[in-house]
């Protein structure tokens, strides 16, 4: 059955990536990868929330499979990261690629971090 839920939320976060970095990037006349900015830390802002909800008990380990193993995996996209740095970096464009980088983990540890917070105010 776990499987079936990581399948699930898969199904559900794999089509809302492409869907969101879609429509942020078609908003930016930039090189810059927006789309996946956003994809990556809004990820790290729901599995925060999720993390602090099961650490207080107010989630389940289903639901921690469904949105953080299943949804949230396939929304973020760590290899998209990479690729889109490269390609940045390969294209001239260095000082992007190094801010991409840096935005990208401060943003997404700093939702993470923002999640628990905000799971912990609400569930403890």
């Amino acid at each position: 059955m776990n499987w079936v839920l990581v399948v699930v939320g898969g199904m559900v976060g794999a089509p809302l990536r492409y869907l969101t970095d879609r429509a942020v990037q078609s908003r930016h006349d930039t090189v810059f990868p927006w789309g996946t900015f956003t994809v990556n830390v809004a990820g790290s802002l729901v599995l925060g929330v999720l993390t602090g909800a099961v650490a207080a008990g107010a989630a389940s380990s289903d639901l921690r499979l469904f949105l953080g193993t299943g949804l949230c995996g396939a929304l973020t996209t760590y290899s998209t990261f990479s690729y889109e740095t490269l390609r940045l970096a390969q294209d001239g464009a260095r000082l992007q690629a190094t801010l991409y980088v840096i935005g990208s983990v401060t943003a997404g540890l700093g939702a993470a971090f923002a999640g628990v917070a905000l799971a912990e105010a609400l569930w403890m």
